[in-house]
């Protein structure tokens, strides 16, 4: 049954809305503009706004939570129990915005990355960060830290674990500096870099 914490946000922080789903897209594609594993999927950064900002729409908004700072910062988060496949409209839109925006072979390339990640994804309950990021201007301000504190917080006091896919080598030591560690490296896909699964034990006492 998914449990999802109580979760107290700072001033300057709030929880989005159906609404917020174009706003929630387009910061998540400008933070991971550089991200290898998204890059290699899509082959540019053409589809990332409309990819992340389905995915909000149809899933994260819908059955988890999600959280932005001003228009600086997004995170999107669900219970690992969530059902997280987007419906079959929702799919179709992404495929074809794939198809559209993206390199040849990227929908293909998207597929597989899906799979290999549903299927490496651990069975214990837990909390999953799907995404975090901010905008380029933004960086460097300790946003980072602000955006996953409070649910960090939430799940130490509901005993909760949490679980992320790491994307980009060059953020290991920011999710190291807040309790992740390394569970295993897998490739996104057929020849795809590799995604770091960290998993975060709850903090208790």
């Amino acid at each position: 049954m998914q449990h999802l914490p109580e979760i107290t946000l700072p001033a300057g922080m709030r929880a989005t809305g159906p609404r917020d789903w174009r706003q929630l897209g387009a910061i998540t594609a400008e933070a991971f503009a550089e991200d290898p594993v998204n890059l290699w999927i899509f082959g540019n950064t053409g589809p990332m706004a409309d990819v992340f900002g389905s995915l909000a729409r149809s899933v994260y908004l819908k059955r988890g939570f999600c959280h932005v700072s001003g228009d600086e910062g997004a995170t999107m988060w669900s219970h690992s129990s969530a059902n997280r496949e987007p419906g079959p409209i929702a799919m179709l839109e992404l495929v074809s915005s794939i198809m559209r925006k993206g390199t040849k072979g990227a929908a293909k390339r998207g597929m597989a990355a899906a799979e290999t990640m549903a299927r490496e994804h651990p069975s214990t309950p837990h909390l999953y960060l799907f995404t975090i990021g901010t905008r380029k201007a933004a960086r460097g301000k300790g946003l980072g830290k602000r955006l996953l504190a409070p649910v960090l917080a939430a799940a130490d006091r509901d005993g909760l674990p949490c679980y992320l896919e790491n994307s980009n080598p060059a953020n290991t030591g920011f999710y190291r500096a807040h309790g992740f560690e390394r569970m295993k490296m897998f490739a996104a896909g057929p020849g795809g870099p590799p995604l770091e699964a960290m998993w975060r034990e709850a903090r208790t006492g």
